[in-house]
């Protein structure tokens, strides 16, 4: 009778897996090969006329260790969308024409980037330049008539013929050796290697390249720029573009706008009364005014981004949002010429608002999401924007220009995800240093009982100026940490943007001060939750998280199980002399090592080594200029001579972020692997 039953019951669940296929589906926890397998889209522009969207789309390969870059066309009406150019190369950076029949786009097909282009309504892709140093970035003219694009060249060089002889020069010589004459040789993850990167304009059709900036100057800046930082005025007759005027870069965050006319000439300067940073000009529709994104404080880069107009017929200069406590991001024209549309960081989420040209009247008409890349349709009725959330990646929304009937456009990974368990983001705030409220995120594990404690594992943001929110984050991803078995926190102290102005500018000068209290009193308030076990936490961290996690290793004892530092910041001081922008450090310590010895002393986790007993993971890599690899080193050799439990997992091929498919899985492997080791 059991067996008949039993018979019965299975042809049951056969039945209803035929029938229900979905429900049929049982969940599990999200894996690595389901985070390498996520489509992520890229940049998008939206068609003149206001149908349709071309957006990037990437695709990891963990067997061949490589991505790959493709260009999609998507409805904006939603329902629709498909893969529009195809190929082994990568087709990114999508531009309309002006009349909407081609789409322009960087294509490294033929062997470098250049610019391609394809009829919409089908044909093969044309290549229309031809630079020998490739092009890294475009734009078309509204006229549909010219080109300005970005290469890295030779400054001597006064053609193309000379800069290509001397990248063959520079490849077939078997002498690797490097003479270094100034700062900022090296930038990220790559040298410089005697290279510029200069604007040139040309015609659609071909032409000769006229270029706009020359020498040893960089346009677009090498640092601190817009989205993209030139833009040509709607009858493209001149060209806007940034550029850092200063002899000694590497210290200074001056970049300034210029106007040049599209024929050539000199350039002259529109922001140059402004030490501090000009970015991502946009003129307007009608061709009056040029808005762009301003810093006003010389040497912080964290500066509140003010959204900033220029009158072309007058030369005045008006801040828009002077009193709105958001930094401006992303921004967008209305087609009225009468309104600016844009995207600011909001406690842990990302907001959309908009702001008219008289200013004063800035707000935030789209909130509780976490939204992105704002751009307006030709016809301005709607906004297209990017939207992701804790337990989704980006997909391309659209809502109404008051922010209503917001409605998806894309959703790539539907599938993917639809067999996934997850949990969203929680919010919590409690009592933190200088008498402020801090803000922290919690994910649950997935299968979540409530009857149960889970291990807790911190997680730090970088920046410092950053903030952790409801994003679904490719390399420090919270399902990621939490599928598991975990219960993950992301704490957003003092110096987290997206809370105010003085809350940010409250960590400089105190790296290991404000912030430092407002984890401590972070971790006692996660141990009250009832589903975390009080004795089983960890806590990891990159970049500014990194040198938190330092930190924490010297002034805690026993409070954490284990730590895990990614690239984090050991030795302020042999920091100072190896990093490439030197603007940070003098900003965030007031001055060098040697002009104030006491502050770079007071805040270096190396000067507590002494006191180093938790269990620590370092993780650092070759090629990062920005906090360079001896750092690692550095902490990973106190604690080994001091017999502190400790691991060091080295990447010879990355930067500051790990980004390559076998990389990426072996980090997690190793950090899953030793958060076990003390957590379970």
């Amino acid at each position: 009778m059991r067996l008949l039953t039993g018979i019965v019951v299975l042809l049951q669940i056969v039945i209803a897996a035929i029938a229900y296929p979905a429900a049929a589906e049982i969940p599990r926890a999200i894996t690595f090969d389901d985070l390498i397998s996520v489509e992520r889209i890229g940049s998008f522009a939206v068609s003149p006329d206001g149908k349709q969207v071309a957006f990037e789309v990437t695709r990891f390969n963990k067997n061949e260790n490589s991505s790959n870059t493709d260009i999609y066309l998507a409805s904006v009406a939603g329902g629709k969308q498909w893969a529009f150019i195809r190929s082994d190369a990568d087709d990114s950076s999508p531009a309309w024409s002006s009349d909407g029949k081609q789409i322009a786009f960087i294509s490294d097909r033929d062997g470098t980037s250049q610019i391609w282009i394809i009829p919409v309504d089908g044909g093969e892709a044309k290549k229309i330049t031809d630079v020998p140093t490739g092009v890294s970035s475009f734009i078309l003219s509204r006229n549909g008539r010219t080109i300005a694009l970005a290469s890295s060249v030779y400054p001597e060089c006064a053609d193309m013929a000379c800069n290509a002889a001397k990248l063959d020069e520079a490849k077939n010589s078997k002498v690797k050796g490097r003479v270094v004459d100034e700062l900022l040789f090296r930038h990220w993850s790559s040298w410089r290697n005697g290279k510029w990167s200069h604007i040139f304009i040309t015609g659609i059709d071909g032409g000769p390249l006229v270029e706009v900036n020359t020498g040893r100057t960089d346009a677009p800046p090498l640092a601190l720029g817009g989205d993209r930082d030139f833009d040509f005025s709607p009858d493209g007759a001149e060209l806007c573009f940034v550029m850092n005027p200063d002899s000694f870069p590497a210290a200074s965050t001056n970049n300034d706008l210029y106007i040049v006319d599209a024929a050539g000439g000199k350039a002259a300067p529109i922001t140059s009364d402004n030490r501090g940073d000009d970015n991502n000009p946009r003129y307007s529709p009608d061709g009056r005014f040029i808005a762009y994104c301003a810093m006003p404080t010389p040497g912080l880069e964290s500066d509140r981004v003010r959204l900033m107009l220029y009158d072309r017929k007058t030369g005045a200069r008006t801040s828009l949002t002077e009193n709105f406590d958001y930094s401006i991001d992303h921004f967008s024209w209305g087609n009225d010429s009468k309104t600016l549309y844009f995207s600011v960081e909001d406690k842990g989420r990302r907001a959309i608002g908009a702001v008219s040209i008289r200013g004063g009247d800035a707000s935030l008409i789209i909130r509780g999401g976490y939204d992105t890349d704002v751009a307006t349709t030709p016809d301005g009725k709607y906004i297209v924007f990017a939207r992701q959330s804790a337990t989704r990646p980006v997909d391309l929304y659209r809502a109404t220009v008051k922010g209503k009937q917001i409605a998806p456009i894309t959703d790539l990974n539907a599938d993917l995800f639809a067999g996934l368990a997850m949990n969203p983001v929680e919010e919590y705030w409690y009592d933190g240093a200088l008498g402020a409220k801090i803000h922290c995120y919690v994910v649950k594990p997935p299968f979540y009982k409530a009857d149960r404690k889970y291990p807790l594992i911190l997680l730090i943001h970088g920046g410092p100026q950053g903030s952790f929110g409801d994003d679904f984050h490719y390399r420090w991803n919270s399902q990621m940490f939490a599928s598991p078995g975990y219960v993950v926190a992301m704490v957003n102290p003092h110096g987290s943007t997206g809370y105010g102005d003085a809350f940010e500018r409250e960590i400089s000068g105190d790296w290991g001060g404000a912030p430092f209290e407002d984890i401590l009193k972070g971790v006692d308030f996660l141990k009250t939750l009832p589903f975390v076990d009080r004795d089983r936490i960890a806590a990891a961290g990159a970049s500014y998280g990194g040198y938190m996690i330092d930190w924490l290793e010297g002034h805690t004892d026993g409070l954490f199980r284990c730590l895990v530092s990614h690239d984090g910041v050991y030795n302020l001081e042999s920091m100072y002399g190896a990093t490439e922008e030197l603007w940070f450090p003098e900003w965030e310590f007031n001055g060098t090592p040697w002009t104030n010895p006491d502050m770079y002393a007071r805040w270096s986790p190396h000067r507590f080594a002494g006191s180093f007993k938790t269990p620590c993971l370092v993780v650092h890599s070759e090629l990062d200029y920005r906090v360079p690899f001896e750092e690692g080193l550095q902490f990973f050799t106190a604690l080994q001579r001091q017999g502190v439990p400790s691991k060091l997992l080295y990447f010879p091929d990355e930067c500051h972020f790990v980004q390559k498919p076998l990389n990426a899985e072996l980090w997690w492997k190793t950090l899953h692997e030793w958060f076990a080791e003390y957590l379970k």
